[in-house]
């Protein structure tokens, strides 16, 4: 476990997460300013899979294989979540 990656993989990891960040920002901005419910689960939707991708990318950087089962674990919460209020637009509850 090098806790400092060499510099081919450091610029890289670098503009991956400069990027991610970015994405997170514009995905914000859409909640705050989105017409509908629809597209605001969208946005949250993407933030969760920019979450996902630092985690990732954070976990490379640091060369741990902990933050890989943390970023799957979020993902499973993160779809569930998604699907539960699709469902409670859609429907007005959760649970049949």
């Amino acid at each position: 476990m090098n806790p400092t990656p060499s510099l081919i993989v450091a610029i890289p990891l670098i503009c991956a997460t400069a990027a991610f960040s970015l994405g997170l920002l514009f995905c914000l901005y859409r909640i705050a300013h989105a017409p509908g419910v629809s597209d605001r689960i969208l946005a949250l939707d993407t933030m969760v899979i920019n979450v996902i991708a630092l985690i990732v990318l954070y976990g490379m950087w640091l060369g741990s294989q902990v933050y890989f089962e943390a970023s799957i674990l979020i993902a499973m919460v993160g779809f569930v979540s998604t699907v539960a209020y699709c469902r409670f637009a859609l429907r007005g509850d959760i649970i049949e």
